[in-house]
């Protein structure tokens, strides 16, 4: 184990079958990543990254290993413990925005925390202190298809953060949007969870990105290689 260690991924495995036809996207992969690092995660399409950030979410299931999140392992933990331990200790930033079109960006935001139980006085002064950091104090009323791309990008950065996760996951947090809209968000999420000294795992093609992780793990035929960011 890597001291100050915040995931502790031990001989990962996961494979999908489809009809008579295996695919063996994670197999065996072991990684420490330690408290407040930035960890890119790069590949081709359908190698595995977003399958090993589904694992360490919880969304998804391993066939064979463990993942250990702050010191707790999550494998063997039922679909409604997963659910809470997301709710509580990691943020999740999608390619897709996934904000509901019926609800304003401070709702959108403060949604996940109201349905947990979180006062909704508190969970507003918190989403609108966020929108403030996030350029979009101006639009806390705005519905989402009010927004440009990058605005709801920046909104669904601030839900993910609302809770104050230690661990942040971010899957292709720019693949729904334009360079400059991209280049933007990648600056603010990075910006605010080294300030907050949260661990950011990412998902990216972008050697861009890249090359502004501490550490990159570039995952081919079901492994994991761990390497220094690109030059």
């Amino acid at each position: 184990m890597t001291q100050n260690a915040i995931v502790e991924i031990r001989d990962l495995h996961k494979t999908y079958h489809e009809g008579d036809r295996s695919l063996s996207v994670l197999a065996g992969v072991s990684l420490d990543i330690a408290a407040g690092e930035f960890f890119a995660v790069l590949g081709a399409s359908g190698s595995g990254k977003s399958t090993l950030l589904n694992l360490l979410s919880g969304i998804d299931s391993p066939d064979r290993g463990h993942i250990l999140i702050d010191g707790s392992d999550i494998t063997p933990l039922s679909d409604r413990q997963l659910t809470l331990f997301r709710r509580d200790h990691i943020g999740i930033v999608f390619q897709f925005f996934n904000l509901i079109p019926t609800l304003t960006a401070r709702e959108n935001i403060t949604l996940p925390q109201e349905l947990s139980g979180c006062g909704r006085k508190a969970a507003e002064a918190r989403a609108d202190d966020l929108l403030e950091q996030v350029g979009l104090g101006d639009r806390a009323g705005a519905f989402p298809d009010k927004l440009s791309g990058g605005e709801q990008q920046r909104v669904a950065i601030a839900r993910a953060l609302l809770h104050e996760p230690k661990l942040v996951l971010a899957d292709e947090p720019t693949g729904n949007l334009d360079e400059d809209s991209g280049r933007a968000v990648i600056q603010l999420l990075l910006r605010l969870t080294r300030e907050a000294g949260k661990t950011l795992i990412m998902a990216t093609h972008s050697a861009e990105i890249a090359r502004q992780a501490d550490r990159v793990g570039r995952i081919h035929d079901g492994q994991l290689q761990v390497e220094a960011p690109p030059s």
